[in-house]
């Protein structure tokens, strides 16, 4: 019995360091001097420095929390932030300018650029840099995000960078991938006709009903600002550890766009997760249950996703070199 309970010792010592540690939740905000954004600060109740992510959602008016008042609510990047606090990881996550709690910071959409957005995330980045509470900053960047994080990277001062489902090709070619099985004909001729126009920066005044949602005219800025973006180029110029996180069942995504990452940075890790969608959930290649897991926040998060993160953050060295406390 004695010998049984020694054996045993190892594994129960394992099981307490394992254990989740408590968790602060607070409001953040940053003044950027051209507007204030509204964010959650999420960290591990420790007096250690800890790494912190910054987590930056995908396009449209996705807030913090990965929610989108047109495709529902999910907390696909609340339960990401949770996960990661659970784990020893901080994290900021924000509300883009015009999104949410954000929303009086680009209240005029037609003042939206990609590059203000990567501007913005450059200031979270570098106040986060700058807390002496966090060791390494880490930029996710989710889908449009990870365009985002890419651009921002070095602005920021980021020790490393996270593509979870992040588009290689440019920002229209992808669209135009997603919009081919899912318009009627007449429509799609004119999405293409419309995305040709955005692509040569010219912006169109006449816009069929049916496809305003996408390419209204107060949004055209926008698009021409993304367009012309490429983020395979701006992945590739990074030279700091990356992580590329694509799931096999992302119907937004491709596998196809991650190898492309990997490609022009064959430095980076690359995880496929078998049977993860854009939502970060493992959901079938069955159209019904893709939606519903766009709008059901009960469903959890894909093991594997929260495995390979954390284990990526947890090798990256520590950029001070030296553990603050407050």
């Amino acid at each position: 019995m004695l010998r049984i309970f020694l054996l045993l010792l190892p594994l129960l010592a394992g099981l307490a360091q394992a254990a989740p540690q408590s968790v602060l939740q607070r409001p953040i905000e940053l003044d950027t001097g051209n507007g204030v954004l509204q964010g959650t600060l999420l960290r591990p109740k420790t007096e250690q420095a800890v790494p912190v992510a910054l987590i930056i959602a995908g396009s449209g008016p996705t807030d913090r929390d990965g929610n989108n008042p047109q495709g529902g609510r999910n907390d696909s990047l609340k339960k990401l932030a949770q996960l990661l606090a659970r784990n020893g990881i901080a994290s900021v996550r924000y509300d883009k300018r015009g999104v949410a709690a954000s929303y009086p910071a680009g209240a005029d959409e037609r003042q939206l650029s990609i590059e203000l957005y990567a501007a913005d995330a450059a200031a979270w980045g570098q106040r986060l840099k700058h807390d002496p509470r966090f060791s390494q900053l880490i930029l996710i960047g989710h889908s449009e995000g990870a365009l985002v994080a890419g651009l921002a990277a070095d602005a920021a001062g980021a020790d490393a960078l996270v593509s979870i489902a992040g588009s290689a090709r440019p920002i229209d070619q992808l669209l135009s991938a997603q919009l081919q099985n899912r318009l009627p004909p007449p429509l799609l001729a004119q999405s293409e006709a419309l995305l040709s126009s955005l692509r040569a920066g010219q912006q169109v005044a006449q816009v069929p009903k049916e496809l305003e949602v996408l390419f209204r005219p107060s949004v055209q800025p926008y698009l021409i600002s993304l367009f012309r973006q490429d983020p395979a180029e701006a992945f590739g110029r990074l030279r700091i550890p990356a992580l590329i996180l694509q799931g096999s069942h992302d119907i937004q995504v491709s596998v196809g766009d991650a190898k492309l990452l990997k490609a022009v940075r064959p430095d980076a890790q690359l995880t496929i997760i078998d049977g993860m969608n854009h939502m970060l959930r493992i959901v079938p290649m069955d159209m019904a249950q893709q939606l519903d897991s766009y709008r059901n926040p009960q469903l959890p998060l894909a093991r594997e996703l929260g495995e390979r993160l954390i284990a990526f953050i947890r090798e990256l060295p520590d950029s001070r070199n030296a553990k603050h406390s407050r």
